[in-house]
């Protein structure tokens, strides 16, 4: 596991943003800019899950590390039972 931990961050965060901007594009365009005070496109108004784009940045992130945590998980079970490491 301790050799494949940049495989595990590279790989989940990519992969988790990737699937978290499409639920971000698929829910802004079904929401709208309504509910959102600011587009929050300047400086770090950008990561204020209360803007617009913020939102959408704190969804991939959010997404990113949900799916670091599966592969991990995922890869841990498969040591385990593949007998290269003990539980």
């Amino acid at each position: 596991m301790k050799n494949s931990i940049w495989l595990i961050i590279v790989s989940g965060f990519v992969t988790g943003m990737g699937n978290g901007s499409v639920f971000t594009i698929a829910t802004q365009l079904a929401v709208g800019r309504g509910p959102f005070p600011e587009a929050g496109l300047w400086g770090s108004d950008a990561y204020s899950p209360f803007t617009f784009e913020g939102f959408g940045n704190w969804v991939m992130i959010v997404f990113g590390l949900g799916f670091v945590w599966i592969l991990a998980s995922a890869l841990k079970l498969h040591a385990v039972r593949e007998g290269y490491q003990k539980e």
